[in-house]
């Protein structure tokens, strides 16, 4: 028992080790200006159009419910910038609407470098 135990923290160093591998940001798709929200429920994000300024991510942005005459809410989403891997690491995100009435949080992230915006798939 004694043989096991002693291994254990090598096999928790291990694991931590490869959990923290850095990811490849630059082999995320494209960004594009449409896409389905991260909150699901049918909603599609659209006009998404970054601009990065004063140490943070922001980009209006359209959450549109399915449907033939769905309704359509603005919003504004803003992103710590975090400068990695040559490029700029959008996350964080806080969105809120332009009437003030709903706001929220996103694990959406997103990634710029050689002017490009890059997204997870």
């Amino acid at each position: 028992m004694r043989h096991q135990s002693s291994a254990l923290p090598l096999i928790m160093l291990l694991l931590s080790s490869s959990a923290g591998a850095a990811e490849d940001f630059q082999k995320w798709p494209t960004l594009k200006s449409s896409f389905p929200s991260t909150g699901g429920g049918g909603i599609t994000i659209k006009g998404y159009d970054p601009v990065i300024t004063g140490g943070k991510c922001i980009s209006t942005f359209m959450a549109v419910e399915p449907g033939e005459n769905p309704q359509v809410y603005s919003n504004v989403a803003e992103f710590d910038a975090v400068a990695t891997e040559g490029g700029v690491l959008c996350t964080n995100g806080r969105w809120r609407s332009f009437d003030g009435s709903a706001n929220g949080t996103t694990p959406f992230r997103f990634f710029f470098k050689d002017g490009v915006f890059r997204a997870p798939g």
